[in-house]
């Protein structure tokens, strides 16, 4: 994997945002299907149980340890195998992919809510894409136990405070 953009802070049409740009030693369709089917969006999104319904146009994610309730929400932008968006919890992240020599270039664009939300995105993003390079180099590595926990994530939080990024200093409570 190859790291073009490591987390940076921007406005999109006068909203806060984060946006992150890899390149994965995998086809774009493999890269897709990653982004887009339950069973891959499993081993790194931050909820572990999606469904798509294109027809619909709506997302549905569940299973998250910091979100206790199944959220459905609308579908933003659908090109596959290019570009995918949507809205979560006032947010909305928009992916987009395209082939380059040595394999797939992500963009994640989390359009935030509040400027405050940043390093905290941030930090979870960088975990959740590290999942993702594993899940395409064919390695992932299950849910369970100590997985995204909060005492992983705190320094990678501190490093996007650090590097700058507006923090409001909110956490989710840890699951039990």
């Amino acid at each position: 994997m190859q790291t073009l953009d490591d987390g940076s802070y921007l406005e999109v049409d006068g909203r806060p945002a984060v946006r992150f740009s890899r390149v994965y030693a995998a086809p774009r369709e493999r890269v897709w299907r990653a982004i887009t089917e339950s069973d891959d969006l499993r081993h790194w999104f931050p909820s572990p149980e999606v469904s798509i319904d294109v027809a619909a146009g709506t997302i549905t994610m569940s299973g998250d340890p910091y979100a206790r309730e199944a959220r459905t929400t609308a579908v933003l932008t659908w090109d596959p195998p290019h570009r995918l968006g949507f809205e979560w919890d006032g947010n909305e992240l928009h992916f987009s992919l395209a082939e380059v020599e040595g394999g797939c270039r992500l963009e994640l664009l989390n359009v935030l809510a509040q400027p405050g939300e940043a390093s905290r995105n941030a930090g979870g993003w960088e975990m959740c894409l590290a999942d993702l390079e594993r899940l395409v180099r064919g390695d992932p590595r299950p849910a369970g136990p100590g997985e995204g926990s909060m005492a992983d994530f705190l320094p990678v939080l501190e490093k996007y405070k650090q590097l700058g990024l507006p923090d409001d200093g909110w956490l989710p409570e840890e699951p039990a």
